[in-house]
């Protein structure tokens, strides 16, 4: 395989970005998200732990911060803007778009993760305000697992197979298989299948698998009870371990169609099976 040239590693480059960016936007956004929800969490349960007067005190105290935190914002964001506009500040500018895309590049790749949120401080949840009060938890339920059920790798082969042109997407191969991208980036995990940047036919180069680095599936048990041509078996169904060594038959396989011999007389036969 030839060494891909300038404009393509070019290309790939900033289809990775690309990628990289709308991971790490949602990424950063869900985290402010969830910082909001836990000190608004917070702030309810400080208030709503006290009583009357303190409880009007500590309202007004969250008012006043609001107000002040507002004129401040308001201060730093029209300086900022100033500073920007002036061109005085181009270099930090320059520098906050390389370490953006340096970061956006890292989290193109197939394999990132983000990085897990620490755990958060226990909160009581909204309504459990007297629950907490009277030194009270609520009873665990049981929860049913989330998620869609997990992807088999005959399935995964076969959906490859079908769509694959001839590398597969993960996000098609979802669609496909009417299930998420993450239950197939573990089924591809667990069979040792490695998730690649792949390209498909009237797609970018996005994670996916490669058709011909599918693995081969495991060879199907054989029935018990049945045994091939040529092959010594039982000739009753008790299984047991005590049989003796001459219960059983053997069947050959010839011109004229198959032979069974009774193993207890190897002069008898008990009869032949034309094909």
């Amino acid at each position: 395989m030839s060494a891909p040239t300038t404009a393509q590693w070019l290309r790939t480059a900033v289809d990775r970005v690309a990628v990289g960016s709308t991971r790490l936007a949602a990424y950063r956004g869900g985290r402010l998200i969830r910082g909001a929800r836990s000190r608004y969490k917070r702030i309810r349960a400080w208030v709503g732990e006290s009583r009357g007067f303190d409880k009007w005190l500590r309202v007004a105290l969250l008012v006043g911060a609001a107000l002040v935190a507002r004129a401040v914002g308001v201060a730093l964001a029209r300086w900022a803007y100033d500073r920007i506009q002036s061109g005085a500040w181009w270099h930090l500018l320059v520098a906050a778009a390389l370490a953006w895309t340096s970061a956006a590049y890292r989290a193109g790749r197939a394999d990132w993760q983000p990085t897990p949120d620490p755990a958060p401080a226990d909160v009581a949840p909204d309504g459990d305000e007297e629950a907490d009060a009277a030194g009270e938890q609520p009873e665990p339920t049981e929860q049913a697992p989330a998620g869609p059920p997990p992807v088999s790798p005959d399935e995964l082969v076969a959906a490859v197979r079908d769509i694959g042109t001839p590398h597969a997407q993960l996000k098609p191969l979802a669609d496909h298989l009417g299930t998420t991208t993450d239950a197939v980036r573990a089924a591809a995990r667990r069979m040792g299948w490695a998730v690649k940047d792949v390209r498909m036919a009237g797609r970018s180069s996005a994670a996916g698998l490669r058709g011909d680095e599918a693995p081969s599936p495991p060879p199907a048990e054989p029935l018990p009870g049945v045994v091939g041509a040529g092959q010594p078996a039982d000739d009753n169904d008790d299984d047991t371990d005590g049989e003796g060594p001459g219960e059983g038959v053997r069947v050959v396989r010839t011109d004229g169609g198959l032979i069974i011999y009774d193993l207890a007389d190897t002069h008898r036969r008990r009869g032949t099976v034309t094909a």
